[in-house]
């Protein structure tokens, strides 16, 4: 296994991770209307979730003598605030994380049970909540 790569790969992660929780917590301050509550609730979960997930990377990161980077990812204002917007948008960071996460699993399988695991897990995490947004975007017929 090519540590520094894996360690290159987790930083990417944990910035992603990062970014998912001003993301998340920026979507929250911009819904309005009658779903406000329990839609601002459920983003202020995915915050809440994308940092635990950046801790849990990081510490994978230190465990492997690396140093955990502190940029933050990608994060474009596109001022578009309806909730179907922001549930695209989250959809696209998603989506790119689990790619990043198929990558780490490439790097480590078979070579490290702790990280495989943990990139198995991550993808299953990012997947269901995936499922969930489609099912949120999906017009009801």
């Amino acid at each position: 296994m090519d540590k520094e790569k894996v360690i290159e790969c987790l930083n990417e992660l944990l910035e992603n991770e990062l970014a998912g929780v001003v993301r998340y917590s920026h979507y929250a301050f911009m819904v309005f209307g009658h779903n406000r509550i329990p839609i601002c609730s459920w983003l202020r979960s995915q915050a809440q979730e994308s940092l635990t997930h950046a801790n849990q990377i990081g510490e994978h990161i230190t465990a492997l003598g690396g140093h955990p980077s502190l940029k933050i990812g990608s994060l474009l204002e596109s001022n578009k605030h309806k909730i179907n917007d922001i549930l695209k948008e989250s959809l696209g960071h998603e989506t790119h994380q689990v790619s990043v996460l198929h990558k780490l699993l490439k790097m480590v399988e078979g070579k490290s049970i702790l990280l495989e695991e943990f990139a198995r897990e991550m993808i299953v995490d990012e997947e269901m909540h995936i499922a969930e947004v489609e099912k949120m975007i999906k017009e009801p017929k």
